[in-house]
């Protein structure tokens, strides 16, 4: 350990994760691990929606507030709390607060830290429908038939595992309402554990849900937010068009396979969650694409819609919508 007992007058001299620990209050100290948090930035955030992370391109600590949009290192925390106008004034506060904090608590320990290894989903393994299984889709009005077509089966568990000091430790998760979503070669891209909360999906690799079924041969394309918000799409029956979902409505599909699309069809929309984080993520996609967005307003996205209100309901609400935006 370096004791530091100086003040500093460089930005460098500040222990690289103290603004984090300091600003975000955190209750535990950094050392390469990522923590999971409630948005500082907006007060409304039910569930933890923000993240500190270590990045290793980086070799520094960084955060993403997904309810908000907004990230970047430790610069870009100040400069937003503190509404300053450029990076040199959040430098500048960020000096001033680590003095003060020195004088106040006295020594400052300078740690050297890595990233740490994060368990990773690394087998898993099938099992046959049951009942539970088809009272809960059923409720979206989402079939066997439609699961199969998108590669989407039940898990009796998946395995995570971490290498830790050289030792591989192992998490075996097992239970009902475990869905394993596939590509068409059976390769397993994501965990779905809609009674989990806090690991309601579990990412394993990048897929954008729906390439293996979409023909591009129909007029228009919609981006749902999600896998199962496309399947519920698919069962309103819209013969000419279809439906893909990116990994979730924060990613956004690279800029080449948009275009692609707007050489296959006639017209491209979004159709995502009607809450606040769904709607900018919407006008993200129209900023930078330029494709119109979807608002519909019934339960917060589409699947729910359809469970509280039925098919013919949501048709009937969406279609003209709809026509509106693909024009």
């Amino acid at each position: 350990m370096i004791r530091t007992k100086s003040l500093v007058s460089d930005l460098k001299d500040v222990p690289k994760t103290w603004a984090f620990e300091y600003y975000l209050n955190l209750q535990e100290k950094l050392c390469g691990q990522d923590v999971k948090m409630k948005s500082i930035f907006n007060l409304k955030d039910k569930n933890p929606s923000m993240f500190v992370y270590f990045s290793a391109n980086k070799n520094d600590y960084r955060y993403k507030d997904f309810s908000t949009d907004n990230s970047g290192d430790a610069l870009n925390l100040v400069q937003k709390l503190f509404s300053l106008s450029t990076r040199g004034e959040a430098a500048h506060k960020l000096i001033e607060d680590y003095n003060q904090y020195v004088l106040n608590n006295g020594d400052i320990s300078i740690k050297e830290f890595k990233q740490q290894s994060k368990y990773k989903v690394t087998d898993f393994k099938t099992r046959t429908w049951t009942n539970i299984d088809q009272k809960y889709w059923s409720k979206y009005h989402i079939n066997s038939s439609l699961l199969e077509k998108y590669n989407v089966y039940p898990l009796e568990q998946y395995i995570m595992s971490k290498i830790e000091n050289e030792e591989t430790k192992e998490l075996v998760i097992s239970g009902h309402y475990i869905y394993g979503y596939f590509k068409k070669d059976g390769t397993l891209y994501k965990v779905y554990q809609p009674k989990i909360k806090d690991t309601k999906f579990i990412k394993v690799k990048d897929y954008i849900q729906g390439m293996d079924q979409i023909t591009m041969q129909v007029p228009y394309l919609i981006i749902c937010s999600s896998l199962k918000d496309l399947m519920t799409f698919v069962k309103l029956g819209f013969k000419n068009a279809e439906a893909i979902a990116p990994d979730s409505e924060n990613t956004l599909i690279p800029e080449h396979i948009i275009h692609a699309f707007k050489n296959k069809y006639q017209k491209i929309c979004t159709l995502f969650d009607n809450d606040e984080p769904g709607i900018k993520a919407m006008q993200k996609y129209n900023e930078k694409y330029d494709l119109p967005y979807v608002i519909l307003e019934m339960e917060k996205d589409l699947s729910d819609s359809i469970e509280i209100h039925g098919i013919n309901k949501v048709r009937e609400v969406l279609m003209p919508i709809l026509s509106i935006k693909l024009k």
